[in-house]
């Protein structure tokens, strides 16, 4: 079966061909970065112009990419939540259209599940249970994953989702959007034991907070105006990467599950790659990241969950898809 993946929750129009939901025959993204760069961060109405602009033209070369015709498709699957709601609907209404023009199901993936199967993508032998830890610009959580289709959100952000905090941040510094990349590349020439920046809600539970952080750095900045940028950043970046890994391994302790899948946006950053495996290998817990190339917002893995739902799941589809922009991945399947 080849699946057709669409994903416009946010600021990337992607698009992939899948084949019995493993083998990527193509994968393309569009990032909308310079489009956003001069608001300091995703303007809705601009991006889902842009996604209009961009989605059929997208479809057509991953076509072409992977040598295949529209009469080869059988399933398409489309994000429907959680994201902005214009550009989710431009990608539900196009995907809608391809259904019906060609006659084949359609089935709404939730943003949150595929980043999940990134993981599925790039380790199958690697199944569940797993804690998942998904971390990206718009999420933060902790869920629990006993087998893929089931998923119990344990743990999960108060406020800002990393990704977010980590934007603020940068803009704070005037390194323009989006400012994770910059912050990790200036962190790696910085100390990061420089600036004190607290960790919020380190001890208590499971749930996390960064606006308190993002907090702390506009006093600091105000108190002592020549921190070299490095070692704001190195400090900045290890205080979230401290906080995240500090809950991955407790909720993983937990709830007795020895495997750790990170996946979103973040999971690409470098420190986190260094600082989480070492950390959980100290209580022999295996963790496991995805190639940057799946952390990031694709399509590969949206059609991956569109497979396992219409083929194992048994989701028969549904043509009257809207968008849901807080859709909880909380008992999700």
């Amino acid at each position: 079966m080849i699946v057709l993946g669409i994903e416009t929750s946010c600021d990337e129009t992607a698009v992939a061909l899948l084949r019995d939901g493993r083998e990527i025959l193509s994968s393309l993204v569009y990032s909308q970065t310079d489009l956003h760069a001069r608001y300091g961060g995703v303007m809705p109405e601009a991006a889902s112009r842009d996604h209009l602009r961009k989605l059929p033209r997208l479809v057509d070369e991953a076509l072409a990419q992977a040598g295949l015709a529209w009469g080869d498709l059988g399933l398409v699957g489309v994000t429907y939540g959680p994201g902005l709601v214009g550009p989710l609907l431009v990608g539900i209404s196009y995907a809608s259209g391809v259904a019906v023009a060609r006659d084949l199901p359609l089935v709404g993936v939730n943003h949150l599940a595929a980043h999940l199967f990134a993981h599925r993508l790039s380790e199958p032998e690697a199944e569940p249970p797993f804690l998942g830890l998904v971390v990206s610009g718009g999420h933060t959580l902790l869920a629990a994953v006993p087998r893929w289709g089931e998923y119990k959100v344990v743990g999960t952000t108060r406020d800002d989702a990393a990704g977010e905090a980590l934007d603020k941040f940068g803009r704070l510094l005037g390194l323009g959007y989006p400012a994770g990349p910059k912050i990790g590349a200036l962190a790696r020439e910085g100390d990061p034991a420089a600036v004190p920046f607290p960790r919020p809600m380190l001890e208590s539970g499971l749930d996390m907070s960064f606006a308190g952080l993002k907090t702390a750095a506009v006093y600091w900045l105000r108190d002592h105006p020549g921190t070299p940028p490095a070692d704001l950043c190195a400090s900045f970046l290890e205080a979230v990467v401290d906080v995240l890994s500090e809950k991955a391994v407790r909720a993983a302790r937990r709830l007795s599950l020895s495997r750790i899948v990170v996946v979103g946006g973040v999971a690409a950053n470098r420190r986190l790659r260094e600082v989480l495996p070492e950390r959980a290998q100290a209580w022999g817990l295996a963790v496991h990241f995805p190639p940057p190339e799946l952390c990031t917002d694709n399509a590969a893995i949206v059609a991956a969950c569109a497979h396992h739902r219409f083929t194992e799941l048994a989701c028969p589809g549904s043509l009257s898809l809207s968008p849901e922009p807080n859709l909880s991945l909380d008992g999700w399947s």
